[in-house]
C-alpha cells in the first residue's frame, strides 16, 4: 500500500495551531483554551436555535 501524507485541514486563520487529541483516558486535550474556543464560535457561527428570534440581530451585535 501506498503510504498517504497527512494532510492538515483548511483552518480559519484565527484558529492556526488549534490542535484537538484524546489521550488514553478519554479526555480531550486541546491547544487552545475552552474560553477562546467559545468566544471564536460565538463570534463566527450563527446560533440555528436563536436565528429566528427578533431579538437576534441586536444580540449579535452585543458580542
Amino acid at each position: 500500500m501506498a503510504k498517504r501524507k497527512k494532510q492538515r485541514p483548511h483552518v480559519n486563520p484565527k484558529l492556526e495551531g488549534f490542535e484537538v487529541k484524546i489521550n488514553a483516558f478519554g479526555e480531550i486535550k486541546s491547544s487552545l483554551d475552552m474560553d477562546n474556543i467559545n468566544a471564536f464560535l460565538n463570534k463566527e457561527v450563527e446560533d440555528k436555535k436563536l436565528i429566528d428570534r427578533a431579538d437576534y440581530k441586536a444580540l449579535k451585535k452585543k458580542r
